[in-house]
């Protein structure tokens, strides 16, 4: 038996396509102006992943499980997960950087960490294809 998360959730809306630096099918997106998605550069936040362009416009699922591939030293583990995008179509994961105090020349660390990326439920992972899994 197997079990599947597809269309667990969806939302999916129709936005419009940002000419030079538009929405790709497949690939994660960010809001670039009203009602107007473009792609991501890496290690950006994402607002869906678009799931179909034509011309001027691109039908982007904003939650719901996805699947992406994902790239970097790093391979994205089950449960919650920071992640943000690669730049090339897919994510990473978020390893944040370690927050720090400044007391006159000298940086203490504080004990947290700061993540540029959302966190998210991570279901599955498959290492072999490198692909995650997870619920926006």
């Amino acid at each position: 038996m197997k079990v599947s998360f597809e269309g667990i959730g969806e939302t999916v809306a129709t936005f419009y396509n940002s000419g030079a630096s538009g929405a790709e099918k497949g690939a994660p997106v960010k809001l670039s102006a009203n009602g107007e998605v473009c792609k991501c550069a890496a290690g950006e936040n994402f607002a869906g992943v678009a799931i179909s362009v034509n011309g001027g416009f691109a039908a982007v699922q904003t939650a719901g499980y996805v699947r992406l591939p994902y790239s970097g030293d790093v391979a994205p583990q089950v449960g919650r997960q920071h992640l943000v995008t690669d730049g090339l179509g897919g994510v990473m994961v978020d390893a944040g950087t370690a927050d720090k105090v400044s007391i006159g020349d000298t940086d203490y660390p504080t004990g947290t960490i700061s993540y540029t990326g959302e966190s998210y439920l991570v279901l599955d992972v498959d290492t072999s294809d490198r692909l995650v899994g997870f619920m926006m």
